[in-house]
């Protein structure tokens, strides 16, 4: 019974890992990795409890949540102190990213709330059109042409956004 057990939890590892390393990173950043492993290790030892196998990536998330709060609290314990200096500017290296970042990021909000949350399934979740479809209820064609469009309006929107930061910081100098 272990055994089937035991392999039946490696299987969900290994199928849904990068969709949860991503859900750990957005969480926990540089310590994602960790994070994941410490909510694997409580998943696991409650692997026969857990009814539902539909339930299983929910609970894993909560495990992290958890988790994570939990080290926060133990490191806020400690009586580490933010520094009081602020930096004047971003570091010039992560500037790009950054405003890469804030750009994708303000053109999912203009998103309408159905391609937001199809684009969100697939590539965020990682999850199969199928699986998707299955979630919003649609079909899979629906859901393919949604996410298509869906990502068409966010190439056009950050060239756009792209084009506009060009022309302000050319404009400031």
């Amino acid at each position: 019974m272990r055994e089937t057990t035991d392999e039946e939890f490696r299987a969900y590892v290994a199928a849904r890992r990068p969709a949860l390393l991503r859900a750990a990173t957005r969480i926990a950043g540089e310590d994602a990795e960790d994070l994941l492993q410490a909510a694997l290790a409580d998943t696991y030892l409650a692997w026969e409890r857990i009814g539902s196998r539909a339930a299983v990536d929910g609970y894993v998330r909560r495990a992290m949540a958890n988790t994570h709060i939990s080290w926060w609290r133990r490191r806020r314990r400690l009586d580490v102190h933010p520094s009081g200096d602020v930096p004047e500017r971003p570091v010039a290296d992560d500037a790009p990213r950054c405003d890469l970042r804030d750009a994708l990021g303000r053109a999912l909000r203009r998103l309408p709330e159905r391609q937001r949350t199809a684009v969100f399934l697939r590539y965020y979740e990682d999850r199969p059109e199928h699986e998707v479809a299955a979630l919003l209820g649609v079909s899979v064609g629906t859901v393919k042409s949604t996410v298509s469009r869906a990502m068409a309006r966010l190439r056009d929107d950050m060239r756009d956004d792209t084009r506009n930061d060009t022309v302000l910081s050319t404009a400031r100098h």
